[in-house]
């Protein structure tokens, strides 16, 4: 899972990165407007960590841009302002959720679980696709009732593919979701085909399969 916190206090941005870091998250960064503005309209997220006051905009502006843009990233706002009206005209424009400060950071990665459960999975604690079962909260897979061991990129790539089903993910949407926005430095996509063929070999017993659609990325089929 993929999630940006838009935060201008250095402290407060290192220890929300660093804990969500801890959980197995891919975190991407932005300290103000201009630069969260960049980011959420050239990449995707799962969950957007987001305080109102940046020191060249407003929080609440970004919120509109994003949901006018028809994306559907989860928002958790982040602010120091504890007012009604804030959270309010927060929840109005979109925003899933509202955390004010100060926080434990046990709360914001239960808030942020909350949200990626809402939206991607119903509410539902596990996942069930073919014979293959997935428990996001302790990263457990299973296949007919029995544990499959993946590597970080593998289970992050197959929850990437899971939670698109039945759509064609592209390569490098695929490397963006999983390896962040540094992909940009990448010469080529050999690290994607290695992680695939891996996962594949894994999946051999499941009732779902990787489907490669040449020159453009991945599909997860369900097989009958």
């Amino acid at each position: 899972m993929k999630l940006l916190i838009i935060e201008d206090e250095p402290e407060m941005l290192e220890n929300m990165r660093q804990t969500l870091e801890r959980q197995h998250y891919i975190v991407e960064t932005a300290t103000d407007y201009s630069a969260a503005l960049h980011k959420i309209g050239v990449y995707d997220y799962d969950c957007i960590l987001l305080d109102i006051t940046l020191p060249d905009g407003n929080g609440l502006e970004l919120l509109k841009t994003l949901k006018a843009s028809g994306k559907d990233e989860g928002v958790i706002i982040v602010s120091a302002k504890d007012s009604l009206d804030d959270k309010l005209a927060g929840l109005n424009l979109g925003a899933d959720d509202y955390l004010p400060k100060p926080f434990h950071m046990s709360e914001l990665h239960a808030r942020v679980k909350a949200v990626l459960r809402r939206r991607h999975f119903d509410g539902n604690p596990h996942i069930s696709i073919g014979n293959v079962s997935i428990f996001p909260e302790t990263r457990e897979v299973m296949v007919e009732n029995q544990p499959l061991v993946l590597n970080r990129k593998e289970y992050d790539i197959l929850m990437y593919l899971i939670t698109n089903k039945k759509r064609l993910v592209t390569k490098t949407a695929l490397a963006e979701h999983v390896w962040g926005d540094h992909i940009d430095q990448a010469d080529s996509f050999d690290f994607i085909y290695s992680q695939i063929k891996n996962l594949r070999k894994k999946l051999e017993h499941a009732t779902i399969t990787i489907e490669a659609v040449y020159g453009v990325g991945y599909k997860l089929e369900v097989i009958s």
